[in-house]
């Protein structure tokens, strides 16, 4: 990959989007790089991804507005489906992803930030959707997930005003959930991914796939959702050993995805 790196550490794996003299903004190339990346994760081995930008300074400074200027209409809908089809891939993964956001995360960095279930920031990152000051809308599902993050009134705010805001405020308004300094970011993301990867790996993914599902659908049939994937972890191997370990007062040997 020209833009995108992936590495494995033991059960975690960090995904980095590796443009930085551009501020690792995403054009077309960044996109395949990172639709090819996102494809050749193993999620039997690997349990937890990390999602990053390469350099101090930037996360990803949004789409590349040089590649967009040009654009027509027609072509306009095609790009804003291309970086929707790749972000709700990561979406969807069945294992959880940390956004760990270092610096700007404006425009599509924001956007992309939100696809993760976790989002974790350095002191200096910075957040908006600047998108309505070059005469568009975020296309890369801006509108929807940020409404659903920060509720539609704070949304629509940031998307009308088209204003950033500083790491401070995003922990306030609930856009992230923690901020690190520069040098602590790395450290807590891999941290965190390593205690998500520890525990039992089919019931992390059942409780994604519940708490996704379920903020689509009413209570009722949310509630439902979760009983399916209750019962669904029982009778395997992980279940078994995770009370067994309870019960009889000692620590897990070992989760095995099974």
């Amino acid at each position: 990959m020209e833009f995108v790196t992936y590495e494995i550490e033991g059960q975690v794996g960090i995904v980095t989007i590796n443009r930085p003299k551009a501020l690792n903004a995403l054009n077309s190339q960044v996109l395949d790089d990172l639709n090819e990346v996102i494809d050749s994760v193993d999620t039997d081995a690997v349990r937890c991804l990390i999602l990053t930008g390469a350099g101090e300074k930037s996360f990803v400074a949004g789409a590349d507005i040089g590649e967009m200027s040009t654009l027509t209409k027609a072509e306009g809908e095609a790009f804003g489906k291309k970086g929707n089809d790749i972000f709700r891939k990561l979406e969807t993964l069945p294992i959880p992803v940390i956004a760990a956001v270092n610096g700007f995360a404006l425009g599509g960095g924001c956007e992309i930030s939100m696809s993760c279930d976790i989002r974790i920031c350095s002191d200096n990152a910075v957040f908006g959707q600047p998108e309505v000051g070059l005469g568009i809308t975020p296309g890369f599902g801006g509108t929807q997930r940020l409404a659903r993050l920060v509720g539609p009134g704070m949304a629509k705010q940031m998307i009308y005003t088209a204003r950033n805001i500083k790491s401070d405020e995003a922990l306030r308004i609930g856009l992230v959930n923690a901020v690190y300094t520069q040098e602590e970011l790395m450290p807590a993301a891999k941290k965190m991914a390593a205690g998500i990867a520890k525990n039992a790996p089919i019931a992390v993914r059942n409780c994604k796939k519940a708490i996704n599902d379920g903020l689509e659908v009413t209570m009722d049939e949310a509630i439902v959702l979760e009983e399916k994937l209750f019962g669904d972890c029982f009778e395997s191997y992980d279940q078994k050993e995770g009370m067994a370990a309870f019960l009889e007062k000692r620590k897990v040997e070992a989760f095995l995805n099974k």
